[in-house]
């Protein structure tokens, strides 16, 4: 088979010259989505048992998780989810007739809307984030994202 190469664009490094796949790229490739695969249908799967969709539990995530702060505005959310900000806004509007989460004006900028959790929505998160965390931890070794040392290697860094 002759080598495949990755255009210079997608490669991430600035070297104009392309870059061989070999078997092992592949095989390596593979199976990174393979396993990504298998922990976003658990996911899918863990998400839908608890009553949410997962754009639900990511909306949910996002505001916990959104650094510095306890809520996230529409535009944080949008940029996290991957999506355009109103179609966050019909997400929080289903999240809100959920009970999961409350709308707030910024009282610094009345443009911002703040997301907040509500009791119900962290509850749920609080379940979805344990399985998640578990699932993760059973992946060990298998994903190597930078700054999540809690799932690499041996998470000696875990605080």
């Amino acid at each position: 088979m002759p080598p495949v190469f990755l255009p210079a664009q997608m490669t991430r490094r600035t070297t104009a010259a392309p870059i061989p796949l070999d078997k092992r790229d592949f095989e390596a490739l593979s199976d990174f989505r393979y396993q990504l695969r298998r922990f976003l249908r658990f996911s899918e799967d863990a998400a839908r048992e608890e009553g949410l969709t997962v754009q639900q539990y990511l909306l949910l995530l996002h505001v916990r998780g959104c650094p510095g702060k306890d809520w996230a505005s529409i535009g944080e959310l949008a940029e996290r989810l991957q999506a355009k900000p109103h179609g966050v806004v019909a997400l929080v509007n289903r999240c809100e007739e959920a009970g999961l989460v409350r709308r707030q004006v910024n009282a610094g900028d009345r443009r911002i809307v703040e997301v907040h959790l509500l009791p119900a929505g962290e509850r749920s998160l609080a379940r979805l984030a344990m399985l998640h965390r578990v699932e993760l931890e059973s992946l060990q070794g298998t994903f190597r994202v930078a700054r999540i040392t809690a799932f690499n290697d041996d998470g000696a860094e875990r605080g």
